[in-house]
């Protein structure tokens, strides 16, 4: 692929925009950037705090422990969090410099400051408005899309940002684009492997070092430490330490500490640290064990990045389908690419693997993504050893279509379309727990 192509370009783009750091899971650290948004608009601690929030927000949030809260969950401490010791110019990473003062007074605050929580339905899945008041003064700070596009600010009625008209209803027929982000819609397999083929690779080195270090201190740090369910630590102990399990179990490590509050940052991918960490986390473990050159390394994770952000692209941001299903399977390509894969092995990898784990369900961030996350990347590499066994799902298997393209466009469809009604259920029945 030529360097100047505008495909090329794209594609080194869509990487920088996707591969970012984050700390904590990134739906409530996403409500952590706005509220610092707002108070700092505000030029005031607040009074009062009004949040509304998509459905999916709130499935999103629920569960999962806040960093930097002393173990606190939920939409009121991520605002809080936000409000109290969030720096906004850090965007995903808000809340990573929160210091053991303003640890102290979250609490209080909460106690303090009443919080309106109310969940709301402008046609977009990914939704968050929060309003902050201080005595006859407010401040109004809209995200919507994805986890850092601020499409509305206001201060006291005044609008300072207004870009709600580039919002694209979800109800379409195809996955809303996403304003200020590169068209995803130039991703195909077969380009994505003459890229990662071709690309000079200080093009992509930069973000690709940061995941490497970021989401491999924290999968080392989910088995050291008491995190979740222990889903890593638990692989390890019962199915032994090859690769194979170490791959599966590392990553699930990952995820174990993150939804519950680890510290670390991680790169994410597709708005998704999970997802980040599980389409990494592998390839870089069996990239060890062959004792590839780490030019190798590298194309295998543009391989496995880009798979995963091409499978996610159609689906949408939030789903009921489980984003560890596109990683983990994406993670087995990156993983048969290793070991010199061509476009027929990476194609049949990733349509096996699909046809294994594509009823997953999403029910929100907490521990047990890491178990989800353990069976797609196992999924992943199984889809790539029946390749190699001269086995394949065919054509009139369930939702598998003839071509690789084909199958994405059937998976895209059944998270996009066919899973809304899940999706509405599980908040339901989610919310039944409250």
């Amino acid at each position: 692929m030529e360097r100047n192509s505008n495909v090329y370009q794209a594609y080194v783009r869509i990487l920088q925009e996707e591969l970012i750091p984050a700390m904590g899971c990134t739906e409530p650290i996403a409500i952590a950037y706005a509220a610092a948004k707002a108070r700092e608009v505000l030029e005031a601690m607040p009074d009062r705090v009004e949040i509304g929030v998509s459905s999916n927000i709130i499935k999103n949030v629920k569960s999962v422990v806040v960093p930097n809260t002393d173990g606190l969950k939920g939409i009121e401490a991520a605002a809080a969090a936000g409000i109290v010791g969030g720096q906004a110019d850090k965007a995903l990473e808000v809340i990573s410099s929160v210091t053991s003062e303003q640890k102290a007074r979250l609490r209080p605050f909460l106690a303090q400051v009443p919080m309106h929580i109310q969940p709301v339905d402008n046609g977009v899945i990914f939704d968050i408005i929060l309003t902050v008041y201080a005595g006859p003064h407010s401040a109004r700070v809209r995200i919507a899309q994805y986890h850092t596009n601020i499409v509305s600010i206001e201060k006291d009625g005044q609008v300072l940002l207004d870009r709600q008209q580039a919002l694209t209803a979800g109800g379409c027929a195809e996955a809303p684009a996403e304003a200020g982000l590169t068209d995803k819609s130039l991703l195909t397999i077969a380009d994505i492997l003459d890229f990662a083929d071709s690309c000079e690779l200080d093009d992509i080195r930069p973000v690709l070092d940061t995941q490497i270090q970021y989401n491999t201190q924290i999968s080392e740090e989910g088995l050291l430490g008491d995190y979740g369910a222990n889903i890593g630590s638990t692989m390890l102990k019962f199915y032994g330490d090859d690769v194979r399990n170490r791959a599966i179990a590392k990553a699930a490590a990952g995820s174990d500490a993150r939804m519950s509050g680890c510290e670390l940052p991680v790169v994410i991918n597709s708005g998704s640290g999970n997802q980040g960490i599980t389409v990494s986390v592998p390839v870089i473990e069996y990239a060890k064990a062959l004792a590839v050159p780490k030019d190798r390394l590298y194309r295998a994770l543009a391989v496995s990045n880009l798979i995963a952000i091409h499978e996610k692209s159609g689906i949408g941001r939030l789903s009921a389908y489980c984003g560890a299903v596109s990683a983990g399977c994406a993670a087995g390509c990156g993983i048969a690419y290793l070991q010199g894969a061509d476009y027929k092995a990476i194609a049949h990898t990733l349509v096996n693997a699909l046809a294994i784990v594509s009823g997953i369900i999403c029910d929100g961030a907490k521990p047990s993504c890491a178990a989800k996350i353990a069976s797609s990347v196992e999924a992943g590499i199984m889809g790539y050893h029946m390749y190699l066994n001269g086995q394949q799902f065919r054509a009139g298997d369930g939702i598998v279509t003839k071509g690789v393209e084909n199958t994405i466009r059937n998976v895209s469809q059944l998270g996009r379309e066919g899973m809304r009604e899940t999706d509405k259920e599980i908040v339901k029945i989610m919310l039944q727990d409250q």
